[in-house]
């Protein structure tokens, strides 16, 4: 460990990856700052960029999109009580309070300093569980792969949202859009039509780009067209600046900012949870401390920021040793491993300790960086939040072609985006989850893989899904997963039935 770690730390401090690492963590903090835009558009964008790069530093520029935008999401949460990311949804109800009562930049402090504690107590957990969990993970053969990228899948069901039944037509139609292409073990063409640009299959980043790109842009122009120009946000023209907590308020509120942030890593690890549902609980726990959270507690401003940065280093937990995105970030970052030839998983830390390790320090610099470009620059961002939304979403398109056609310098990319898109529209119109499809689209050629090689070893019996102790385990964990928004509405009904 000690001799990755030197390897690592040797990697990482490399001056081509300190500036990729600064860049990536500019854009995520300005990406997510904007209402409306977030960090998983960002990571998008930036992966066509990366293409030319060696993976420590293509890496730590989505790291630091990653962790910025997780943490930047506050700014516009406070500042006009809109959250710049899902995650930051319970950071409006304290933050935005403050704001109006002018002690902005109290919470705009708070913010950051929860944010670094956060995301580096996930980076300590990160550092002595994955390794762990690697280890253990070795032991996987095809069978165990399968039943745990089974239930990695079944955590559709918490994606879901509201309509559990849109969810799951979402995973479905993500596990045929795998199927098209050459089968990879018979070498025959599936569903390509004839269309040769088809043989190599749907390519995961196309549909990325274009699931969550175009929607944002096509509702934001439909709005500039509706209001004949896009009207800016109101924002207070007061010189802002951060106000870092001082030493009796990181006393008071310590305890409960190691709660939040084991709330958040726990949380992050469980794939199909993330941010949003991380903070809420531990603003809930904010509220138990402080009665005055709701109406502009420093406390209901540091426990959901805590939290939401813990998620990071929790969500890179089952990303690195199982090679299982819990959210769309993580899956869009799946994605990124795949293309530099890091496949995530056991064998990741046994090939590239080096490069692992190089990724657990590049996440502490990000931080660092997080915490000085945050408070220093602060008053620069507010500036973003005035930049006419349109004129980001012209750029934002021209570099979706541009982006799509890189990957593979293949037009087919280009097309493919342009439908999933345009699919990507049409299911946030009527409330179908992308993150189910994107997910399934991920993970379902790792299933079929080694679904078929499980099958090639035991002569074409399906026994060996459940001779294996560890895959009848997490095949039981998925069919659970599954059944439980079923079984739920029966027990409560049978428990209101047995209270009457």
């Amino acid at each position: 460990m000690l001799e990755y770690l030197s390897q690592g730390l040797g990697i990482a401090l490399q001056w081509e990856n300190i500036l990729f690492m600064f860049i990536g963590t500019i854009l995520g903090l300005v990406f997510a700052s904007i209402p409306g835009l977030t960090f998983s558009t960002a990571l998008i964008l930036m992966i066509p960029v990366t293409f030319g790069l060696d993976p420590v530093p293509a890496i730590s520029v989505l790291l630091g999109v990653f962790a910025g935008g997780m943490s930047g999401g506050s700014i516009s949460a406070i500042l006009l009580g809109i959250p710049g990311t899902p995650s930051a949804a319970a950071t409006v109800i304290d933050g935005y309070e403050m704001a109006k009562r002018g002690q902005a930049g109290r919470a705009l402090g708070m913010a950051v300093y929860a944010s670094v504690f956060g995301g580096i107590f996930s980076l300590l957990v990160l550092m002595l569980v994955a390794p762990q969990l690697a280890k253990v993970a070795l032991k996987f053969g095809p069978a165990e792969i399968f039943a745990l990228v089974i239930f990695g899948l079944s955590t559709i069901v918490s994606l879901s949202g509201t309509s559990l039944n849109k969810g799951l037509l979402a995973g479905l139609f993500g596990l045929l859009l795998t199927t098209v292409g050459l089968d990879p073990v018979m070498g025959l063409q599936r569903y390509t039509f004839g269309q040769s640009w088809l043989m190599i299959g749907i390519g995961i980043m196309p549909v990325m780009i274009g699931m969550f790109a175009f929607p944002e842009i096509i509702e934001t122009f439909q709005r500039a067209k509706n209001n004949k120009g896009v009207s800016k946000e109101p924002t207070d023209k007061q010189v802002v600046k951060a106000s870092f907590p001082t030493l009796k308020e990181m006393k008071s509120t310590f305890l409960l900012m190691l709660k939040s942030s084991a709330i958040g890593t726990g949380l992050g690890a469980i794939p199909g949870t993330g941010g949003p549902i991380a903070s809420f609980l531990a603003y809930d726990q904010a509220r138990r401390q402080n009665p005055r959270c709701g109406k502009g507690a420093i406390e209901g401003v540091g426990a959901p920021e805590a939290a939401n940065n813990g998620v990071t280093g929790g969500a890179m937990i089952p990303l690195l040793t199982l090679g299982i995105p819990g959210d769309s970030a993580t899956a869009i970052m799946l994605g990124a491993f795949l293309i530099h030839g890091l496949a995530p998983g056991p064998l990741l830390f046994q090939n590239y300790g080096d490069l692992v390790y190089a990724i657990f320090i590049s996440i502490l610099i990000i931080y660092v960086m997080v915490l000085v470009i945050q408070f220093f620059g602060i008053r620069l961002f507010v500036k973003v939040l005035d930049f006419p939304k349109v004129n980001l979403m012209i750029a934002i398109l021209a570099m979706t072609v541009v982006g799509s056609f890189a990957i593979n310098l293949n037009f087919g990319d280009v097309i493919i985006m342009f439908f999933a898109g345009l699919l990507g529209y049409l299911m946030k119109r009527y409330g179908f989850p992308i993150t189910p499809l994107i997910l399934a689209l991920v993970l379902g050629y790792t299933i079929e893989d080694n679904f078929r090689k499980a099958l090639v070893y035991s002569d074409g019996s399906l026994a060996i899904f459940v001779q294996s102790p560890v895959s009848l385990v997490f095949l039981i964990l998925a069919l659970i997963m599954l059944l439980a928004p079923l079984i739920k509405p029966l027990l409560e009904k049978r428990a209101k039935a047995d209270k009457a």
